[in-house]
């Protein structure tokens, strides 16, 4: 099916380097950005950004930190408002600035996150915390990228790039194009729209209430061609992230064009993280046998191969007793009583750690369109 074309495209992505970093989900305050030398070129990558998460609703309500981003409904706004201070209102939802050299969290040293002082959202870490001499609170970089907004600010007689948040809107300051290395870029906050966490003995930030992220969980399933799998996991509700990646194989930092020889031992597998608030792993299990057919051997429909092979790739015990026992009660079903299951079912810790694949396999179905020949 991926042919020729796909070849070439894998032998591309070889030569330029292209991959997906195990962490592409995940942006931390130790995660360096893209560099943005000018903040033309800093909305242009937010603009570019605004088609995912307006198509996937779920892109848009989880960030890749795993937060709850859903923008917040008015009255909810206003409830937490209520208890700021005229000066915080003043700020946070006037759009105003503080006096320079006044914010109580300019020179605060501590380590930890600081948090959006009405709805509780991380929104820089200390990690990225500079002194850049201006009198106010100034990062390199956001805790997570999905949790501020950016807006052109024409007032004042010039053109700036306001910041806020964004699950709940309140104004946070603007970003320039003059910080420092790795991003080049310079978030100049109120401290008035901030409040301040502190890492605990153990090196955790205490997040509490709206604040908490998602406990998410992880699962790997394996059942040919990767394109169709990831695009059919990531529409579940619950689903927060899939991403298309290589696992159970004997190489290291194996590539698509490696993995397709069919001696690494590799099986192309789709990495899912989901809030088991909901969706269960057992009901990932029943669509993952709607997704694709288990009684194919080293195959899914014309794709021949190991890479092509179902498998389920349990995290811990309690998944590799979920998937046996799911697959024990399939094969006494009627629709699996002549039909031998093959799903392979291993534990990570025994076949070894997910790879992500090449950019241009992530989203495929999303990008180019559906073409796997997955059952309807």
């Amino acid at each position: 099916m991926k042919g020729t074309l796909m070849n070439s495209l894998a032998l591309l992505a070889t030569v330029s380097g292209v991959a997906l970093a195990a962490a592409a989900f995940m942006l931390r305050s130790d995660d360096p950005q893209p560099p943005a030398s000018t903040l033309d070129s800093l909305m242009d990558s937010t603009r570019k950004a605004e088609p995912m998460t307006a198509t996937k609703e779920k892109k848009s309500t989880i960030s890749r930190a795993g937060f709850d981003i859903t923008r917040l409904s008015q009255e909810r706004i206003n409830t937490l408002a209520a208890p700021l201070s005229a000066e915080d209102s003043r700020v946070l939802l006037g759009k105003g600035t503080e006096r320079a050299f006044c914010g109580n969290l300019l020179d605060n040293k501590l380590k930890g996150a600081y948090l959006c002082k009405l709805c509780g959202l991380p929104l820089f870490s200390s990690d990225a915390k500079f002194d850049s001499g201006t009198g106010w609170p100034s990062f390199f970089q956001p805790y997570d990228k999905d949790h501020i907004a950016y807006h052109k600010d024409s007032t004042l007689g010039m053109e700036r790039v306001e910041i806020n948040c964004t699950r709940c809107d309140g104004h946070l300051g603007h970003v320039f194009d003059d910080g420092p290395r790795p991003t080049g870029l310079r978030y100049c906050l109120n401290s008035a729209s901030l409040t301040f966490s502190e890492r605990d003995k153990d090196g955790n930030i205490p997040f509490t209430g709206d604040a908490q992220p998602i406990k998410m969980q992880t699962a790997y399933f394996a059942g040919g061609c990767f394109w169709g799998v990831e695009d059919r996991f990531q529409q579940l509700p619950g689903v927060i992230s899939a991403v298309s990646g290589y696992q159970g194989g004997k190489v290291k930092d194996p590539d698509y064009k490696l993995v397709c020889t069919g001696t690494t031992d590799h099986a192309e597998t789709v990495k899912i993280d989901f809030d088991p608030t909901k969706i269960t792993y057992t009901q990932l299990l029943e669509k993952f046998f709607k997704f694709h057919d288990p009684t194919q051997l080293n195959r899914q429909g014309p794709d021949f191969g190991t890479q092509y092979r179902s498998a389920i790739f349990a995290t811990d015990d309690e998944q590799l007793k979920a998937a046996q026992a799911f697959i024990a009660e399939q094969a006494k079903s009627d629709k699996f009583k002549s039909r031998k299951i093959v799903t392979q079912v291993a534990k990570v810790a025994e076949v070894g750690k997910f790879y992500p694949a090449e950019e241009y396999h992530q989203d495929y179905h999303e990008k180019h369109g559906g073409s796997c020949p997955l059952p309807e």
